[in-house]
């Protein structure tokens, strides 16, 4: 497989869900500063011209947080990211990954205000539990991504989302968070 994806951006998500599952992939930066996205090329691939990009081995390009971290979840049921056969807990994980892509993405360019209503949601939904469903799954990995890149434009002091922040915390304890996150760091344009 391969992702197409630029440091730091909803690509890193992918990422992630790529080294949980174990998969042999390629990485190819598209870097936005420098609008490699918007090339002919890559446009080709992605009318959109936007990251991530994930070809899968058959040719098959993916595109779009949720259904690329669905996809590989799917492929690779040994990584134990999606609840497969319980339609609750599968729903459960849809209804996180909806949430994430239009009501967490699209807070930040709404404000402060927007954003910390969405992020408040989530840390009184998280509570006491782990992980957003009681189990990590994909949806985890989704509103980390969110929240790691735009907690810092949220101001917020700490302990402002205990839960949300000791989640965060988890997150980047897991060895496939700290993977990605490392090679990511080590991508300039």
């Amino acid at each position: 497989m391969k992702l197409y994806f630029s440091p730091g951006t909803s690509s890193l998500a992918t990422h992630i869900a790529l080294i949980e599952c174990g998969a042999d992939f390629e990485l190819i930066p598209r870097f936005l500063t420098k609008e490699e996205t918007r090339t002919p090329e890559f446009k080709a691939i992605n009318p959109d011209g936007k990251v991530p990009v994930l070809v899968t081995d058959d040719g098959h390009v993916v595109t779009e947080v949720a259904a690329t971290l669905y996809y590989l979840a799917r492929k690779y049921p040994a990584a134990n990211l999606w609840p497969e056969g319980d339609l609750n807990a599968e729903t459960e994980v849809m209804s996180w990954l909806s949430f994430a892509a239009s009501t967490l993405h699209g807070s930040r360019g709404k404000g402060a205000e927007f954003m910390d209503h969405a992020f408040s949601v989530v840390d009184r939904k998280l509570g006491d539990r782990d992980w957003l469903t009681g189990r990590y799954t994909i949806a985890d990995i989704h509103v980390f991504r969110i929240y790691w890149k735009f907690k810092i434009a949220l101001e917020a002091p700490a302990g402002t989302y205990p839960a949300l922040e000791a989640h965060h915390d988890r997150m980047l304890a897991r060895p496939a968070v700290a993977q990605a996150l490392d090679v990511e760091d080590g991508f300039k344009p």
